[in-house]
């Protein structure tokens, strides 16, 4: 297929209409609008204008700073530099328009934004990656370039000391919601990056939360219906990986820009994240150098992380039921009620993260390194809320999937060569699997509380079947065996779907236990009574009221 081609159909299918919008995409790409003139840079030179590029060949284009900039050499680079090397130049144009020392409102008030705007057309991706620079001064002689922080709407009046111009300041939110829809009307496609990864380490672990930036450009992401590629995430797991000592060596400048070998690793990154998603946006245009990079598991996920680290957070863990793909509604308008749990918390005391997995069992949700990978995560008076039970029957050994468990609450093992991984294993029952995640909790100052699976659309003499003498029952007693908060979900809302009636529950679902957004919602509703009935709830200081 023609790589042209390619990306306008990639933008006909379910990602590419989310990326666009219902109106976005045009067949008929509207003629260059003018290049406005940008504004000098500090020095009081004109900023570059982005190179030409070849009107025949799809863009990828970057919005960003001085760490994806070009920069001074192998001691000092942006990694939208080496992202060039990942693609073959034949086929598709690289455009990096990131501008040193830009946040998301000055690239937008220099004129940087538009110039690099006019040059898109129907079917080009644009990457959008700002918020280092955005905590700066909203108002001074020498940059006054912060912009207000959050998502919303508030607004701040000043006769700016460094442009001599009157100007309306917006919050990061509003920029960023600014370019994803001028990117849309141009019928291109934006993709919004987390940040970079600064050189700061505390006990051991390299810190991945400037502030709150990636998570508003999440939320401003996932508002919008435009994939986020957490890259904040996805180097920070190589650098622990590697140690505090040898991510040194990197950062030779500052604890803020890498050299050409922390650049070219934040560009695979990307590109790891680009893979990921579905459709692969990319996969027509990649070199050698770029086909070798594997997809990340983490990035497809688009899995959240805590907003605020000074706070307690609540992970939740579990399968679709919980979290359903990209947690975005993208798979076919199917939820998972965590997505709609954080609401009901005040957010300002703590953070809630949806780490459930789709098509996870509560073995292979340990097997597969993903307990280990929240466990790291947790701090003493965080809280983890599991619910499993839906993926745990089935085949305990088999090519395709080889998830479930065996029954009960016992100790009984069964081992195996797993036919699917290829590797020896020792499969536990379910019960055995839960009071192994509330245990390792435990161990950490963690309060682990335990939800039953939520009911399936299966009624019997009127009335919605419980689970009490299988998953449900077991949960309970494998929550009392480890002296943990149980919340009955799978009775709690069988009692609500049994007063609703089977026409109105079956509008709730899409198919299978799986939801629709009205369905997570009253789900959601049912934890949080659930959590309301409990002698001693641990959570009823962080409700809203």
């Amino acid at each position: 297929m023609n790589p042209s081609r390619f990306l306008r159909c990639f933008l006909t299918l379910p990602l590419g209409l989310a990326l666009l919008g219902a109106a976005g995409y045009s067949q008929n790409t509207p003629p260059p609008a003018p290049t406005p003139a940008p504004a000098p840079d500090l020095a009081g030179n004109p900023p570059a204008r982005p190179a030409a590029i070849n009107p025949n060949l799809p863009a990828i284009f970057v919005a960003g700073d001085s760490t994806a900039a070009r920069g001074r050499g192998e001691d000092q680079q942006g990694w939208a530099v080496p992202f060039a090397d990942y693609f073959d130049l034949t086929k598709v144009s690289i455009v990096n328009a990131a501008r040193g020392g830009r946040s998301s409102r000055t690239f937008v008030t220099e004129g940087l934004w538009d110039a690099m705007l006019a040059q898109a057309k129907a079917g080009d991706l644009v990457l959008i990656q700002f918020g280092i620079n955005d905590t700066g001064a909203i108002n001074d002689a020498s940059r006054a370039r912060g912009s207000i922080p959050g998502i919303g709407e508030e607004t701040q009046e000043i006769d700016n000391l460094n442009t001599k111009k009157h100007e309306v300041v917006h919050t990061y939110g509003w920029y960023l919601r600014k370019m994803i829809a001028d990117t849309k009307a141009r019928g291109a496609a934006p993709i919004l990056l987390g940040l970079t990864i600064r050189n700061v380490w505390n006990n051991g672990k390299v810190e991945r939360a400037y502030g709150r930036y990636n998570q508003w450009a999440a939320d401003v992401a996932k508002a919008a219906g435009v994939p986020f590629l957490d890259v904040t995430d996805l180097v920070a797991d190589k650098f622990e990986a590697m140690g505090e000592e040898k991510v040194k060596a990197i950062y030779i400048q500052d604890h803020t820009h890498f050299s050409l070998v922390g650049a070219d690793m934040h560009a695979a990154a990307v590109v790891a994240g680009l893979k990921a998603l579905t459709p692969n946006p990319v996969r027509l245009f990649l070199s050698a150098r770029g086909t070798a990079v594997a997809p990340d598991a983490v990035a497809r996920l688009n899995l959240p992380r805590a907003a605020n680290p000074a706070l307690p957070t609540l992970f939740l863990i579990g399968d679709s039921t919980v979290r359903n793909g990209r947690g975005d509604g993208s798979d076919r308008g199917e939820w998972g009620w965590g997505d709609f749990l954080g609401a009901k918390f005040d957010t300002n005391r703590i953070n809630v993260v949806n780490q459930a997995i789709g098509g996870l069992s509560s073995r292979t949700y340990l097997t597969q390194g993903h307990w280990d990978r929240v466990l790291a995560m947790m701090q003493k008076g965080d809280f983890v809320m599991m619910q499993f039970g839906h993926n745990d029957s089935g085949a305990v050994n088999d090519t395709s999937r080889a998830r479930a468990s065996l029954r009960g609450i016992g100790e009984e093992t069964q081992e195996i060569d797993n036919l699917l991984t290829q590797r020896h294993e020792i499969v536990h029952t379910y019960g055995w699997y839960l009071r192994k995640f509330m245990t390792d909790a435990q161990a950490k100052g963690v309060t682990p509380l335990v939800c039953s699976l939520i009911p399936r659309q299966a009624w019997q003499d009127g009335k919605i079947v419980r689970a009490k003498d299988s998953y449900a029952g077991w949960a309970g007693q494998a929550a009392q065996a480890a002296h943990a908060p149980f919340i009955d979900i799978n009775e709690i809302i069988a009692s609500r779907y049994d007063q609703l009636g089977p026409a109105k529950v079956a509008a709730l679902f899409v198919e299978g236990p799986h939801t629709n957004a009205e369905g997570a919602e009253l789900n959601a509703q049912c934890v949080i009574a659930g959590l309301k009935a409990l002698n001693d709830d641990p959570l009823a200081p962080y409700l809203r009221p």
